[in-house]
């Protein structure tokens, strides 16, 4: 029986030789890619981009609408023509590439970062 991880929520602890490959490996692949060396392209659009590319990332803020509402803070992903989502932890940074800013995720969301 698999576990998750309480930092990535990734999914791991099949025994040896147990099949972890489909739809549990895919998730995991996912999201590592999704999330590890964060940097996202915008951070207050509030409706998604009408021709995002697969890999681009955005920050949905409040009052976000359409494909993005109610995901308020979390990172929006396009993967093979699909948004996904993944709610952020306290202490993950991301490159906000629009402001050329470092923010953080803390307990009250994201911070107004520094500029780099």
């Amino acid at each position: 029986m698999a576990n998750t991880d309480p930092n990535l929520g990734l999914t791991y602890g099949w025994t040896l030789g147990e099949s972890g490959w489909g739809s549990a490996m895919d998730a995991n692949l996912k999201r590592l890619g999704a999330t590890v060396g964060l940097s996202v392209k915008d951070r207050d659009l509030t409706t998604p981009p009408p021709s995002p590319a697969n890999g681009d990332r955005y920050i949905v803020p409040a009052a976000a609408t359409g494909a993005w509402a109610g995901k308020t803070n979390q990172i929006a992903v396009r993967i093979d023509g699909a948004w996904e989502y993944n709610p952020p932890r306290v202490g993950w940074l991301c490159y906000v590439e629009d402001e050329a800013k470092l923010s953080v995720f803390k307990p009250t969301g994201w911070s107004a970062g520094i500029a780099i």
